[in-house]
């Protein structure tokens, strides 16, 4: 990319971005064909070719879904079923050695969000860590993870898992006009989107795409075969019996939630949409593919919050089991349906949460959707490929306040360094605006570290203006030299705890130690810190196939 044009040729033609201070952005890039007529179930096809310049200043149009307040979609939304565009965020006059890129994989339940939330502006990542921010649109919900091919003619499995391939190929083709380096390309992305990195990391097809991975909250294990997926197809045929392939975009929004709520309802601990174990593009579970030690051997950093699973409790979400009775129900149907599976004793289990059947509900809800897949990916893929764990535990006033704590995505504003959205944010109503300023320099810092290929270490001396690391001015073409050696700061130990705990150093986490970063207003290193949930829950997956 010339710094004194944002027109960029790609694969399927020349784009203009938009120069917005200290970053050029392009917005709403086709990376793959409209998915719809014909190719609505269909894996991702390549994208049209055009000739004439198109203007990149606005976002593609996002995924149909439900509205909800939490998911704040943007004013300027507009959905409609032909999604697949992406965004790229470059710092400014990059004319000088090409810089690493990260690819960004939205959460959201598999049913909710897009690459162009608000949440996810890269302009403060880019411009402060110096890399090129990618953020894509998957198709989600009924559109994206339902697998119809028991009942629609022509359908494929794993449509959304095929758009992520085809926006990867996208970024290999075509990111270094950019300003990026596609060596050096880091896919992350959180809960659904965590979900979709661990799934990359166990398909054959990835192979090559990405050098490094960032799975924040990922449900790793709760990944469901052909034959359990079909039952949702079948809910789908049910609802609109007029025809699904003509079906409105409106309809199959409504008869996909409709699913979405009903799956877990009647069968806790399955979810109506997750990708698909289909024996072609995803040939077999990634836990097993994980616990054999064939996973992608790129490095990883991967964790969770420390109150996960509050969140869902405070919507009354129908996703995640969390009454302990209910739970207790979910143990004995697993262990019929899966004898060999190595079940603990569920008096053992329940000993390592509050009396409290509410609090331990929702601590074991956590645990098994959350945690314990962080450690059950972290633990085999450490043995291949260097790993990195962290725990996030802060939470702001307001959050304490609601009794949400560190709940789940808590940490999204802070890794992306914007900390506040829209006027309506009520995140520090009650302070800690100022403690979550740090805290989020801090994690910028320690992510962008990873993506340039580093530990994640922070460096003093960072700043979310873009102004300096350790005094090197960021200036859009690398650290004017400066490399970072993953050493910390200030001589800090892996334990440090007082004021200059921010330069703390992240060691990998290695079977023999078992190493966590606890981020948190000051963040320190324990070793083994699920020592005993791990002893107890056990070193094997648990979950419905």
């Amino acid at each position: 990319m010339n710094s004194r044009s944002a027109v960029v040729e790609t694969t399927s033609g020349p784009y203009r971005g938009v120069v917005e201070g200290p970053v050029t952005v392009w917005r709403g890039m086709r990376f793959a064909a409209p998915p719809i007529g014909e190719n609505r179930w269909r894996r991702a096809q390549p994208a049209p070719v055009h000739t004439e310049i198109v203007e990149a200043d606005r976002p593609g149009s996002v995924c149909p879904q439900q509205v909800i307040p939490v998911v704040g979609l943007g004013p300027d939304a507009v959905m409609d079923e032909d999604c697949l565009f992406l965004n790229v965020w470059s710092p400014s006059g990059s004319d000088g050695p090409a810089l690493p890129v990260m690819v960004w994989l939205h959460g959201g339940a598999y049913v909710y969000g897009s690459g162009s939330q608000p949440l996810y502006d890269g302009t403060v990542l880019a411009r402060t860590a110096g890399i090129v921010v990618v953020t894509v649109n998957y198709r989600i919900g009924a559109f994206g993870f339902a697998d119809m091919r028991t009942v629609v003619d022509d359908a494929e499995s794993n449509p959304a898992l095929s758009d992520v391939l085809a926006a990867l190929r996208w970024v290999q083709d075509n990111i270094a006009g950019f300003g990026g380096d596609p060596a050096q390309v880091t896919v992350a992305g959180e809960s659904a989107g965590g979900g979709m990195v661990t799934t990359l990391l166990a398909m054959p097809a990835a192979t090559g795409l990405f050098a490094r991975a960032i799975s924040q909250s990922s449900p790793a294990s709760t990944i469901f075969t052909a034959e359990r997926m079909a039952v949702v197809a079948d809910l789908l045929h049910r609802g609109i019996p007029a025809g699904l392939r003509d079906a409105s975009a409106e309809h199959l929004v409504e008869a996909g939630m409709s699913a979405f709520a009903d799956v877990p309802q009647a069968s806790p601990g399955i979810l109506a949409y997750t990708p698909t174990v289909d024996g072609d593009l995803l040939p077999r579970h990634p836990m097993d593919v994980f616990a054999a030690g064939e996973s992608l051997p790129v490095p990883l950093l991967i964790g969770s919050n420390r109150d996960e699973a509050t969140v869902f409790k405070y919507m009354k979400s129908p996703l995640m089991p969390i009454d302990l009775d209910v739970l207790r129900r979910m143990f004995l149907r697993l262990a019929d349906e899966r004898p060999d599976l190595p079940i603990p004793d569920e008096h053992v289990i329940e000993s390592l949460y509050p009396r409290r059947k509410s609090a331990a509900g929702v601590g074991m809800a956590r645990d098994l959707a959350f945690r314990m897949p962080a450690l059950w990916v972290a633990e085999p893929h450490s043995r291949i490929a260097p790993v990195y764990l962290y725990r996030f535990d802060w939470a702001p006033p307001m959050f304490r306040v609601m009794r949400l704590g560190a709940t789940h995505a808590a940490e999204l504003g802070l890794t992306w360094g914007n900390i506040s959205i829209g006027k309506r944010d009520i995140t520090y109503r009650l302070g800690g605006r100022g403690t979550a300023e740090t805290l989020s320099a801090r994690m910028v810092a320690r992510w962008g570290a990873f993506v340039r290929g580093a530990a994640p270490d922070h460096v003093t001396g960072t700043t979310l203006n873009g102004a300096t690391l350790n005094g090197a001015t960021l200036n859009g073409s690398g650290m004017n030299g400066t490399t970072l050696n993953g050493s910390g700061a200030n001589g800090s130990g892996p334990n440090s705890t007082g004021p200059n705990s921010a330069g703390v150093s992240w060691p990998a986490y290695t079977p023999e130690r078992r190493a966590t970063m606890v981020i948190g207003a000051a963040d320190r290193v324990v070793d083994d810190l699920d020592g005993a949930l791990r002893q107890t829950w056990g070193e094997v997956a648990l979950g419905f196939r």
